[in-house]
């Protein structure tokens, strides 16, 4: 088993340039939320829904705003953004096993392909020809990399990854289970009574500090590649398709889709089941709201959204009945609004 790691109050105010309040040698072990927290962890309030759970909480300590610190009842650490504080504390307390550099005996190797002696190779995986794997790379089990693809330095598949062909992966790129990077874009032409298939030639290329979520799929491009630029996050099961281009700091959250050839800005966020049609651009610093269809292209910064609230089902069913004759109340109200003519 791991060593519990442990660290002093101060000792995390001075590390992250954090004030403190309280006493300096209270002793973290661990993190938690503020309802479940014990003596010996550290929790955080950073959503005021939370609040009324600070007056009871049992942590050892809380990391908090200036303006939540007198409510606190146990020692604290202050941020002007307590989440990132608390982020950055928590990663000391993950403890993941690395495993040895090699290749594992049950691995698959092609001769072409070129894996440096730091990386790990684990077992069940296939590398393809012209593979490279960079240094300090890490291949959970069952993981494909195909012809002409690269994984770079320090990253990670997690396991059951696959990289079709022509997929290369920037530093410390992280692509969790089930992900499928490289398969074909949906590219077709019609013949008359039936579909051709368009040949998907490009590849796919991954930025430095990606992180690519389970059963995410990137389609590599028709032509040229689909590309995502540094620090690009992708949650869960989201699609992105054939010549899309992300930005770098972008975030999408589960579910959300992105047709071909769609270009989308950096520092955007994309909520959950979020759909962009083809073609498009997104302009830099854009958030599109959960469940929002972006059907035209968005040229200026901002909040975004489309679709209607959740709301009674039968009050829905009539609003949706009345949504049909808008056009002709529009009409006449039009009407009313110009008065009887003279004439």
């Amino acid at each position: 088993m791991s060593a519990t790691v442990f660290h002093r109050l101060d000792e995390l105010a001075s590390r992250y340039g954090l004030e403190r309040r309280g006493d300096a040698a209270t002793v973290i072990a661990g993190v938690a939320t503020l309802a479940d927290a014990g003596p010996r962890q550290l929790a955080f309030l950073a959503n005021p829904r939370y609040a009324a759970q600070l007056a009871t909480t049992r942590a050892g300590a809380v990391v908090l705003r200036a303006g939540d610190a007198g409510f606190c009842p146990v020692p604290a650490l202050i941020a002007v953004d307590p989440y990132l504080a608390f982020a950055r504390i928590a990663a000391l307390f993950e403890q993941r096993p690395h495993p040895q550099p090699g290749i594992h005996s049950s691995a698959v190797v092609a001769p072409g392909a070129r894996i440096s002696a730091s990386a790990s190779i684990g077992p069940l995986c296939v590398i393809g020809d012209d593979a490279v794997v960079g240094d300090g790379a890490e291949l959970g089990p069952h993981c494909v990399v195909g012809p002409d693809c690269t994984v770079g330095a320090q990253s990670r598949l997690v396991a059951r990854v696959t990289l079709v062909e022509r997929v290369t992966l920037g530093r410390r790129v992280l692509v969790h289970p089930g992900a499928v990077l490289g398969a074909d874009g949906f590219g077709l032409a019609f013949d008359k009574d039936h579909w051709i298939k368009v040949p998907q030639l490009g590849g796919v290329r991954i930025g430095d500090d990606c992180e690519i979520g389970a059963n995410t799929t990137i389609d590599r491009g028709a032509l040229g590649d689909t590309v995502l630029e540094d620090d690009v996050r992708l949650d869960n099961q989201i699609q992105i398709a054939h010549n899309v281009f992300v930005g770098a700091h972008t975030a999408m959250a589960g579910c959300s889709a992105v047709a071909g050839s769609a270009r989308i800005g950096r520092h955007c966020l994309i909520g959950g089941s979020a759909g962009i049609l083809g073609h498009l651009e997104v302009a830099d610093r854009v958030t599109i709201t959960a469940m929002s269809l972006v059907t035209h292209s968005i040229r200026e910064p901002g909040e975004y959204s489309s679709g209607t609230a959740l709301q009674d089902n039968r009050q829905w069913r009539r609003n949706a009945a009345r949504l049909k004759h808008l056009d002709d109340y529009v009409r006449r109200l039009t009407a009313l609004e110009k008065g009887p003519r003279d004439d």
